[in-house]
């Protein structure tokens, strides 16, 4: 038996005035879905527990059969991991993202224009020659960055950026607020070197190193994923599953979609029991309120993942696969959400009751833990 798990990263939404009341699930021409959908188990999934913030930290530890209640330290040690970056225990890892604020101090982009993974490098490198010292800046994906600091620096609130999204700047607070705000309003002269779309950096979601227990050790089957995004990769490194390079993969629209599928059905064949793909695009297109494009990457799943992947995988025998977003990025908030999300089982052997897979497809389901889900799949 293999197993896949398909995460459209923020595919949750709610009726979308521009698609005439729908969701972008609902509006979406997605043929191989609704006919996994008509053969298996729709279901309704809280994959962001109570008291946690709605994060893809949270949402996709949910997803990978850990207890975010358990296991959650905080998003960006995660990356850390991603990165090969071990934190000692007086250390403590922030998010660091290139944003673009206005001048009257408005959130203008949060992903500071998208800059390609070489510039940014760039960026983080002379910033950690300028700025660092008693911090550390190490260089990720894009926008999305990491600094390791001091234990004490973690007794701060910091609100992430994206929930700022062309709002008044709210800046961190606590003991070690002051230190942070600082340190990014020193950023600006660094950053602005560079003639990017960015103009400062946003210090967030800081943690300690969790200690997770392998994927084996909890699931009992070897596991590999594919993914652009270092939050998503870095549960990965710290559950030793094997995390693959595609060429052409982003975090972006245009990422290698048929690459991603391709490294899970290659990683099948070598031997692993389960393959997760990851496709960051839907929760971007959500933050951006591009309605077209969140249904376009919807189409993109369904056309050149889903289709090829189920032919692959009849091709290897019996099968089993998981599909859900770690949380909702309703267009209409461009923020994520912490209400229950839409999730789907098949198993290529036995039919399940059958349904549609949208929100309102969902609605009537008893709500599961999302933890829970993976001791489904593979049970």
């Amino acid at each position: 038996m293999k197993y896949v798990v398909c995460i459209p990263d923020g595919c949750a939404d709610l009726p979308v005035p521009e698609l005439d009341g729908a969701t972008p699930l609902e509006a979406a021409h997605t043929p191989v879905l609704d006919a996994l959908a008509a053969r298996g188990r729709v279901g309704l999934a809280e994959v962001i527990p109570p008291g946690l913030p709605a994060g893809s930290d949270v949402g996709n530890m949910s997803i990978f059969g850990y207890d975010p209640a358990m296991y959650h330290t905080g998003r960006s040690p995660i990356e850390a991991a991603a990165l090969g970056l071990t934190l000692a225990p007086d250390q403590v890892a922030f998010r660091c993202n290139l944003v673009t604020v206005t001048d009257d101090g408005i959130m203008a982009d949060f992903s500071g224009g998208h800059p390609d993974s070489a510039q940014a490098a760039e960026v983080i490198a002379a910033l950690d020659r300028e700025l660092g010292g008693e911090v550390s800046f190490h260089a990720g994906v894009q926008y999305r960055h990491t600094m390791i600091a001091p234990a004490d620096w973690a007794d701060a609130e910091c609100t992430p950026p994206h929930e700022l999204s062309d709002q008044p700047v709210v800046g961190p607070v606590g003991p070690a607020g002051p230190k942070l705000a600082a340190l990014e309003e020193a950023s600006r002269a660094v950053v602005g070197e560079f003639g990017l779309g960015a103009n400062r950096i946003w210090l967030w979601g800081q943690g300690f190193q969790p200690e997770m227990p392998s994927f084996r050790e909890m699931h009992g089957v070897d596991a590999g994923m594919v993914s652009a995004v270092d939050l998503v990769r870095g549960i990965g490194a710290l559950t030793g599953m094997e995390v693959v390079d595609v060429v052409g993969a982003t975090a972006w629209y245009d990422t290698n979609y048929e690459g991603k599928r391709d490294a899970a059905l290659a990683g099948l064949a070598a031997g692993a029991d389960l393959y997760a793909i990851h496709v960051e695009a839907s929760d971007e297109a959500g933050h951006e309120g591009n309605v077209a494009e969140k249904v376009r990457c919807l189409e993109n799943w369904d056309r050149r993942i889903l289709a090829g992947l189920v032919k692959g995988l009849d091709e290897m025998g019996s099968w089993r696969l998981l599909l859900l977003p770690d949380h909702a990025t309703p267009l209409t908030t461009r923020r994520h959400t912490a209400d229950p999300v839409p999730y789907l089982l098949v198993d290529s052997e036995e039919d399940g009751p059958g349904g549609v897979y949208t929100e309102q497809g969902a609605a009537s389901a008893e709500v599961v833990p999302g933890h829970s889900l993976m001791a489904k799949l593979l049970s």
